[in-house]
């Protein structure tokens, strides 16, 4: 692992790490937030962040304004980037396909399923190279995690935190893509890297996965009511899904507000509070 910045922030310290990765075959890079608690030693929960299309993990450490609000509820944020990088790594003209647009899913079809793991790695992987660097740091956790994100990260959050129960305390989304399967958005990338079989795609679609969930993990969701691409997220879908089932539920539609970071940071406060409250809570 190579460390490849680091600045003072609130009193904590963000970072920026790369290291070999075994579920891709490629580096990944990730940024590291320590909160001020994590540096005079205290266990403080981990915090998972998963980016849109297009984003690496450049955008949240710099746009979205967590630091302050890791640094007063005591909370490691961890960005990786949004997929394997690199020019032997497969890609494809377009914006949403190929690098920067990695779904976390385990990719099955030729050219993709040889570096485009990102479930493998974000559930399985992360949290070792996560460990492994902070135990080098003597930076201790709670053991406790939670995971949040937008828009392509926003499905990754929900659907990983619905795919592993018991693997995260708390989830969360900004302006996720909330039913991949019946929108565009999805429904290209689901092609490319699971294959036709439509069944598959319902194993990482929200909507289709809340009826048969084996735990009911509160979710928080915020959304743009003038998001640009409202067509392509739907939120009501996975509102009326959650109901039907009992699924515990929080839509907070924001009038003028879009799909950037000045939405998510105008909200990342509530977020942050929201995870801090279930991390904290006795495990």
């Amino acid at each position: 692992m190579e460390r490849t910045e680091h600045h003072a922030s609130f009193g904590g310290r963000q970072e920026v790490w790369q290291h070999a990765s075994r579920s891709t075959g490629t580096p990944m890079k990730l940024g590291v937030y320590l909160p001020p608690a994590a540096l005079k030693g205290e266990a403080c929960p981990v915090l998972y962040w998963l980016s849109g299309l297009t984003c690496t993990e450049q955008n949240f450490i710099t746009k979205a304004g967590a630091q302050q609000f890791a640094a007063e509820h005591g909370l490691i944020l961890i960005a990786p980037d949004t997929s394997p990088r690199g020019d032997d790594v497969p890609n494809d003209p377009a914006y949403d396909l190929g690098q920067g647009a990695g779904f976390y899913v385990n990719a099955t079809q030729a050219p993709w399923a040889t570096n485009f793991r990102m479930e493998e790695y974000v559930v399985h992987e992360l949290p070792e190279v996560v460990a492994a660097l902070l135990q080098q740091q003597g930076v201790k956790t709670s053991g406790r995690q939670g995971i949040f994100g937008h828009s392509m990260g926003g499905h990754g959050a929900l659907t990983l935190a619905l795919r592993h129960p018991g693997a995260y305390q708390s989830v969360s989304a900004f302006a996720p893509i909330v039913a991949p399967s019946a929108v565009p958005w999805g429904q290209k990338v689901f092609t490319a890297y699971l294959g036709e079989d439509r069944t598959q795609w319902l194993a990482h679609d929200t909507v289709a996965l809340i009826p048969g969930a084996k735990e009911r993990l509160p979710i928080l969701v915020d959304q743009g009511a003038d998001d640009e691409f409202l067509s392509q997220l739907q939120p009501e879908l996975l509102k009326a899904a959650c109901e039907q089932v009992g699924h515990p539920f929080t839509l907070n539609m924001r009038p003028g507000y879009d799909h950037s970071y000045y939405f998510i940071a105008s909200f990342m406060g509530e977020h942050m509070a929201h995870h801090a409250a279930a991390l904290k809570a006795a495990g």
